[in-house]
């Protein structure tokens, strides 16, 4: 029944944000992980189900992207709010997306690598798994780059810089700091988690 509830919100926020978006090549751009990534999730719920913390997390960094997909990273109506009463140069919600891009995946390989037994528990598989996602940020960049690159100005949406110098440097910064806030606060969680699957404490 919960993984039901999941599975309704993942589409209902889906749904939402096709309707009249920015543009609709942005807006693929933005959703297509989310998409992979519940098919993959769909694909292994029975073979390798995972934890009720880690599918929870999926899904915020899914409504997250859909977000950005509807509006884009740089006019998402919120934080183009906060950045008029701020006085901010910029709309940051693209750093909340960034965060997210190392909060949610230290989650997840931080179980995976558990649970098939890669690393074992302790300090190496904290620093592996930050590691891991700054790497996973870096390559992003790199896509951005490629997709910018092929498309020219289409894809100025969704790369979100904003006319910001250090706009890749800051958002791999985000990631690692995503990472490690994660692991500091949900890994004894998580680790409950686990255990409770009977699988490999």
């Amino acid at each position: 029944m919960k993984y039901i509830i999941l599975i309704a919100i993942f589409f209902l926020v889906l749904i939402w944000s096709a309707i009249n978006p920015h543009d609709y090549f942005t807006w693929i751009l933005e959703v297509f992980p989310g998409l992979i990534a519940f098919i993959i999730l769909f694909a292994t719920r029975k073979k390798f189900p995972l934890t009720d913390i880690t599918y929870t997390l999926i899904l915020i960094h899914c409504i997250i992207l859909f977000v950005g997909g509807k509006y884009t990273y740089a006019e998402v109506p919120l934080f183009n709010t906060i950045k008029e009463y701020f006085g901010h140069s910029r709309n940051n919600y693209d750093k909340i997306g960034h965060v997210a891009q190392g909060f949610i995946p230290a989650i997840i390989i931080r179980e995976i690598f558990i649970r098939k037994e890669v690393v074992k528990r302790g300090m190496w598989l904290a620093v592996i798994v930050v590691f891991f996602c700054t790497g996973i940020s870096a390559m992003y960049e790199l896509l951005e780059w490629g997709v910018a690159e092929m498309s020219g100005e289409g894809a100025d949406a969704f790369l979100g810089t904003q006319g910001y110098a250090w706009d890749t440097q800051s958002d791999m910064l985000c990631a690692m700091l995503g990472a490690i806030t994660s692991l500091t606060l949900f890994s004894k969680w998580q680790d409950k988690q686990i255990n409770k699957l009977n699988l490999h404490p």
